[in-house]
C-alpha cells in the first residue's frame, strides 16, 4: 500500500526500525492539508503538504507507530494523482492530543475523525506526485 508520509516517516532509518519491507517511491504533494507541528507533526484544513510516498505491505506497523488504536492518528484514504493507486494513506493527528501549535478546526459535525472524512470527501484534498 501506498502511503504519503510527511513526518518522522520521512527518514528511512525511522522506517526501517517500523516495518521490515518498504520503499520509497518519489516525492509527493499533499493538495488541501497543511502540516501543523506540535509534539508530533499533523494535518490541517488548507493549503499543502511536502512529503514522500512510502510503499509497505505492513499497515499494523504503521498504524501501531501512528498509535491509531490510541486516537493519536487516524489513517484515511485520499485520492492519488497520477498513481498506480486509487488511494493514498494519510495519517491525520488529533491536535489536541499532539499539542498542535497553531489552532486547528475541522468544519462539519461529530467526532474528529468523522470530521476529517467529511472535509477529504468534500473538499479537494489529494495527493499529487512529484515527477
Amino acid at each position: 500500500m501506498l502511503v504519503f508520509v510527511y513526518g518522522t516517516l520521512t527518514d528511512p532509518e525511522r522506517v526501517a526500525s517500523v516495518v521490515e519491507t518498504f520503499e520509497f517511491v518519489g516525492d509527493a504533494t499533499l493538495v488541501g492539508l497543511h502540516r501543523v507541528d506540535g509534539r508530533y507533526p499533523t494535518l490541517a484544513p488548507g493549503g499543502h503538504t511536502e512529503g514522500r510516498l512510502l510503499e509497505t505491505p505492513d499497515m499494523g506497523a504503521l498504524d501501531s507507530y501512528e498509535g491509531v488504536e490510541r486516537g493519536l492518528y487516524s489513517r484515511v484514504p485520499i485520492p492519488g494523482d497520477g498513481t498506480s493507486e486509487d488511494e493514498i494513506a494519510v495519517y491525520v493527528g488529533d491536535p489536541t492530543k499532539l499539542d498542535a501549535t497553531e489552532s486547528i478546526s475541522w468544519p462539519g459535525d461529530g467526532p474528529l475523525e468523522s470530521r476529517i472524512y467529511q472535509y477529504i470527501e468534500n473538499g479537494m484534498v489529494r495527493v499529487r506526485t512529484n515527477d
